[in-house]
């Protein structure tokens, strides 16, 4: 499969059930899956109201701030007491487990990587400095800030990348001094069958 360009200003908002933010789906693999049957999901989120996230049985989630004040997440159970208000830090869970979000200040705004458990492995990474992004069959290249070049494609910051099925390595250099790019590589994941 080819690599697909995506600018996140360009990509339809849609509203949360619960009215508390607007996703931006940037891809949701594979295509036509829906919110029950992806393999992976990766979005831009805006959060302007308190209230629950939803759970999502059998999925790993990451997420992280872009900007804004933040967020903190809280679980019913107290396993997860996470502000979520530095920029560009992943903050990686469960996604079965059912959090409330706080607001910090005002809105903000979130990057969301899911990942289906047993299949697929998602390592999210910032890159401030350029470099070699190692070779996958699936994954995401977004410049946060400053240009970049990616391979022979230059790309503006909220401008990116992604790719599915073909394996694809990267060699990301930046021009700008003060630039960041969001990495992210799908691993498939084999579970071992217990002994009979």
């Amino acid at each position: 499969m080819a690599v697909h360009r995506f600018d996140i200003a360009a990509l339809s908002a849609a509203p949360w059930k619960n009215g508390g933010g607007v996703t931006r789906e940037i891809v949701c693999s594979p295509p036509g899956a829906g919110m029950e049957g992806f393999d992976w999901r990766v979005s831009v989120a805006t959060i302007d109201k308190p209230g629950p996230f939803s759970a999502f049985a059998g999925v790993d989630r990451v997420i992280m701030l872009l900007d804004g004040a933040g967020v903190r997440l809280r679980s019913h159970d107290g396993r997860i007491d996470h502000r979520l208000e530095v920029p560009y830090a992943p903050f990686a869970f469960g996604g079965d487990v059912a959090l409330d979000c706080e607001l910090l200040g005002g809105a903000s705004t979130d990057f969301n990587v899911m990942s289906r458990r047993g299949r697929l492995r998602a390592e999210v990474r910032v890159l401030r400095e350029g470099g070699n992004i190692a070779p996958v069959e699936r994954g995401l290249l977004l410049p946060l800030r400053g240009r970049w070049q990616l391979n022979d494609i230059e790309c503006e910051a909220g401008a990116g990348l992604w790719w599915d099925g073909e394996m694809q390595q990267w060699r990301a250099a930046s021009v700008d001094a003060d630039a960041a790019l969001v990495a992210v590589r799908l691993e498939s994941t084999t579970t071992a069958s217990p002994d009979n």
